[in-house]
């Protein structure tokens, strides 16, 4: 590069040391999205090389076929139940941002479930919702609630809200640590100016830390709710999709419907589709927050 001047060398050299991490991206992420796309438009069965172009038919199937796009509907209640580890979160967060005495211990207590294994949280509350001797119903019968033990795991009506539950208890702590840390960067001589102002903690809350939060409320809504479109491992471990399909995910029926019925071309039409989904998602909570914003 004796002949080229400093501008065209420092080009090359900056395109070098690009060229191996956007081969690895290229590879790895760009390659195997435009992969799935083709597959979503094929009838491949994942055993050879034959395959055929159906068009949309995978992508009517999905959306015409109640066994499929229909267990979006089972996936509510952890939609439901996110939004409510949100609210939660924040309510812990305020609270261990204090000078309250042990929060230290208290952040750890509400962390350490986010760091358990996935698969080991699930084993974990089979025991508690096992119906003859799980330790819920133990519970209920301790206080006198006999009347409210049951098959959590094997009634189809209240099934999924247990799973939620179970999943708005692993993650409340790993919810709260990000509000926590939003919470500590906010600047303390607005709360004094609004002290002086006479404003009671709810209204600081209200006019003060929630419109501060309000990015960081966002990204943990988009989280709570692609993750709520994406459930797998809790329904997996612990129900298998049942009693009778009433606990099955959407991914869970994906991940059937590739590796048990080897329809990979419909199921790589239902990755598009939750992936378009989830963007579906972010542009539309963008829309409504950031309207809200200008208001």
């Amino acid at each position: 590069m004796g002949g080229l001047s400093y501008p065209a060398q420092k080009k090359i050299v900056l395109a070098l040391f690009l060229l191996v991490p956007l081969t690895l991206l290229g590879m790895f992420t760009y390659y195997p999205a435009a992969r799935l796309v083709y597959l979503s438009f094929t009838d491949w069965d994942g055993l050879g090389s034959g395959m055929s172009f159906l068009g949309l038919d995978n992508y009517r199937e999905v959306f015409t076929n109640p066994d499929l796009f229909g267990v979006f509907l089972h996936q509510i209640p952890y939609a439901v139940g996110g939004i409510l580890q949100n609210i939660v979160a924040i309510g812990f967060a305020v609270i261990l941002n204090s000078t309250l005495k042990g929060r230290n211990a208290f952040r750890v207590l509400l962390f350490i479930p986010y760091i358990m294994n996935g698969v080991a949280v699930a084993f974990m509350f089979q025991y508690v919702f096992d119906t003859t001797g799980g330790s819920l119903n133990a519970l209920l019968g301790a206080i006198g609630l006999e009347s409210l033990q049951q098959s959590w795991l094997g009634n189809a009506a209240i099934v999924n809200w247990a799973l939620a539950g179970v999943s708005v208890w692993r993650y409340l702590g790993y919810t709260m640590i990000i509000y926590l840390g939003a919470l500590q960067s906010l600047p303390s001589d607005m709360y004094e100016a609004a002290r002086i102002d006479g404003a009671n903690r709810f209204q600081s809350l209200w006019h003060l830390t929630l419109p501060s939060l309000s990015r960081i409320i966002q990204l943990n809504m988009f989280l709570t709710l692609s993750g709520a479109l994406a459930v797998f491992d809790l329904p997996f471990v612990l129900t298998k999709g049942g009693p009778a399909g009433a606990s099955e995910t959407f991914l869970l029926k994906t991940t059937e419907t590739a590796f048990q019925f080897n329809n990979y071309g419909l199921a790589s039409a239902m990755s598009v589709v939750l992936l378009l989904l989830t963007v579906l998602i972010l542009l539309g909570q963008n829309a409504a927050l950031g309207r809200k914003g200008r208001d």
